[in-house]
């Protein structure tokens, strides 16, 4: 029975490219034809049950386990083939179903009061410093880099980002600068390092908070750079500017509203707000179940839509909006590719399965943006109209002339 409904769930989504299926009877079938090609085996007899139930659930359970294996374990290719079949051709009728009983349910799933919100933090944020050093830049920036030149490396598209949201939020020295969801501390340290402000960073990853404050005492710039692990519901303002890069994702829909009322409380009135989020180009949605049982509990990337409704209430203005497409794709590939390099010192650091789900979630993560709608959402906002130059030229400065004399050498 279940094999039959697997097997017509597969006949409605993969159509371009070829997908070889080995049933646990040990029968084989086909779906789609051309390149490119991909061949699977699913090894537990619950796997074409769970598969047609849980489909996403079941497909990166069943690749941590082992129960579904891919000829020369090529998770990319059968990654890319199935993402983009998905992207096309949408899901059968019963699977829709499922999704749109997900969605009603998010409200609930996306509940995030500070004690919840610290507990999800610390399932993903307080692993071993060692992993992330595996597949992170020296700075440790857990958010999508900028490639404004596709020949760049990570840690130059890094440096880029911080930058590029640094002439975005327009600081003078002396500024005060608050950083919701500071992570590592490396925007922080670049804002009080490079522009002179005075920078308060908040995170609750105990794990972030004490690298972070070593990194500044190590600086130097502990009288300029203080970070707390403290909820951002409970910091005390104004600021002159603030900046989140890479939070907004743990929010929650419920708290949407008493996010950016927060953010307007704590400005000055001629403030800047600089909000950095993954989001999505389609209408509002919801989680994947694996993503939020293994990665990031209680998290969602938003619509744009749903976003600003929030942002229109809560008296701030959107002075700009600007959408990042492939450069989160670009930044984990790379990042895959540093962690598989270093794979063998993970899998000492905890084992087989925990390296099995590493790697599913960051090309899954990877082929979402390429081909699912996945994007990075910079929203500029303040109160105040004059607040930021009228166009966008203050973001690219034109090179004076000696060095356009020295590039052109």
């Amino acid at each position: 029975m279940w094999n039959t409904a697997l097997d017509r769930v597969l006949s409605h989504l993969v159509r371009q490219g070829e997908l070889s299926v080995t049933y646990p009877d040990g029968s084989v079938r086909r779906y789609g034809n051309g390149a490119p090609r991909s061949s699977v085996h699913l090894k537990s007899p619950s796997l074409p049950r769970r598969l047609v139930l849980t489909p996403q659930m079941a497909l990166g359970e069943g690749y941590m386990d082992g129960e579904l294996t891919i000829d020369g374990d090529d998770l990319r290719g059968f990654m890319d083939l199935i993402v983009r079949n998905a992207a096309l051709n949408g899901l059968p009728g019963p699977q829709r179903l499922f999704e749109i009983l997900r969605r009603m349910g998010r409200r609930l799933a996306q509940f995030n009061p500070a004690p919840r919100s610290r507990r999800n933090v610390a399932h993903h944020y307080d692993l071993s410093g060692e992993l992330y050093d595996l597949f992170l830049d020296a700075d440790r920036q857990y958010s999508c880099a900028y490639y404004p030149r596709p020949d760049m490396t990570l840690e130059e598209a890094q440096e880029a980002k911080k930058h590029h949201i640094a002439r975005k939020l327009l600081i003078a020295p002396g500024m005060r600068v608050l950083d919701i969801g500071c992570g590592w501390g490396g925007m922080g340290l670049t804002l009080a390092r490079d522009y002179g402000a005075q920078v308060v960073g908040v995170t609750l990853s105990r794990e972030q908070h004490a690298v972070a404050t070593r990194r500044a005492q190590e600086a130097g710039l502990s009288d300029k750079v203080r970070f707390e692990l403290m909820d951002y519901r409970n910091v005390r303002g104004p600021f002159d500017r603030i900046v989140s890069v890479g939070m907004f994702e743990h929010v929650g829909v419920p708290h949407y509203r008493e996010y950016f009322a927060k953010v307007n409380d704590l400005l000055t009135p001629e403030g800047i707000a600089l909000i950095h989020t993954i989001g999505r180009t389609t209408p509002p949605g919801a989680t994947s179940p694996w993503i939020t049982k293994y990665i990031f509990p209680g998290g969602y990337c938003p619509s744009l839509s749903e976003t600003m409704e929030a942002v229109e209430l809560s008296g701030l203005g959107s002075t700009d909006v600007e959408v990042w497409r492939l450069h989160y794709a670009e930044t984990l590939k790379e990042w895959l590719r540093r962690f598989e390099a270093n794979e063998d010192r993970a899998r000492a650091l905890y084992d087989e399965r925990f390296c099995r789900m590493w790697r599913f979630y960051l090309l899954a993560s990877e082929y979402t943006f390429r081909h699912a709608g996945q994007v990075v959402f910079q929203m500029q906002l303040s109160r105040a109209q004059e607040a930021v130059p009228l166009t966008r030229d203050y973001l690219y400065p034109v090179p004076d002339a000696g060095s356009r004399k020295l590039a052109a050498e």
